[in-house]
């Protein structure tokens, strides 16, 4: 598929993969895939900022490349390695066989066979479907020095490997960084890509979310969960739901074939909405019923 023509293009694409997506939202991805520019998404943790280059690579036919990032992550480690145990079988067989040709020997361990391509490496090779749509998540997970290695990588997209050279992608991938937000990343970075903050969608949204994920779920229960996930990320807690776990919850309540909302029912299924014992604690007793009986109060009728 051919990238879109306007912005209305990127809304009516991504719905079409089931990801329901905001004016302002669509407008930078539309002007990220336009103007060649990454696009990096800040916000909470199970707000849509990984499913949107899911959606946006489907959307397009498009490779998905996704570079997980970690504490400790290198350049070493997202570009490529040597498939060391693969070498030392060559060496050992070279020697066995009484091979003298230590250079090109050398020249073949490490050549194209025995390399071992990483996600950044990968999506700088050509594509028959076109550039991929290369993830960089969870960015704010790494550490300065991996950042300043990306920054030079997304300024020229090409890699250097020293015993093959300098690899130029001949199309940029379409990249799209994310950031849960633990720590600030640095605006050098930020100032190569096209910003947006994903925050969490008011009622209408998140409902229609819920409609394109869990269609199977009957109107007024769908409602009900959105409205006292709403609600319930006005507490105090240490880790607010996210759409994700909207859209988790729905399906466990269908999978339990439960028809409305109750106390007994949100005390048993806690577990798909909260991760952490102390949020799950807070709502034990008569809080769940105060949230639910908040919950279904906005949803009457002014």
């Amino acid at each position: 598929m051919t990238k879109p023509g306007s912005i209305d293009d990127v809304q009516e694409m991504l719905g079409a993969q089931g990801y329901v997506c905001g004016r302002a939202l669509a407008t930078v991805v539309f002007l990220s895939l336009r103007l060649g520019r990454p696009l990096f998404l800040e916000g909470e943790a199970g707000t849509g900022k990984t499913e949107i280059a899911k959606a946006l690579s489907a959307a397009l036919g498009r490779r998905l490349i996704r570079l997980q990032c970690y504490e400790g992550l290198d350049a070493s480690s997202a570009v490529y390695e040597w498939n060391f145990p693969a070498q030392m079988v060559a060496i050992r067989t070279a020697e066995a066989e009484g091979n003298a040709d230590r250079d090109l020997l050398q020249r073949e361990l490490f050549g194209p066979d025995y390399l071992i391509e990483r996600p950044l490496l990968q999506a700088m090779r050509p594509d028959e479907a076109g550039a991929p749509v290369l993830l960089i998540d969870e960015l704010d997970r790494t550490d300065e020095p991996f950042e300043a290695f990306l920054l030079e990588a997304l300024s020229d997209f090409q890699v250097t490997i020293p015993e093959l050279g300098t690899i130029k992608a001949p199309e940029p991938p379409i990249v799209i960084l994310t950031s849960n937000r633990t720590r600030e990343v640095h605006d050098a970075l930020k100032r190569r890509c096209l910003y947006h903050w994903v925050d969490y969608p008011d009622f209408a949204r998140e409902l229609e979310i819920l409609h394109a994920r869990a269609p199977e779920a009957a109107e007024s229960l769908s409602r009900e969960v959105v409205a006292f996930v709403q609600q319930l990320r006005t507490e105090d807690l240490f880790k607010k739901p996210g759409v994700a776990e909207t859209i988790d919850w729905a399906k466990c309540l269908l999978a339990l074939d439960v028809i409305d909302l109750s106390p007994e029912v949100i005390a048993d299924t806690l577990g798909a909405i909260l991760k952490y014992q102390d949020d799950i604690q807070k709502l034990q007793g008569s809080e769940a019923k105060r949230i639910l009986d908040q919950a279904k109060a906005a949803l009457e009728p002014a």
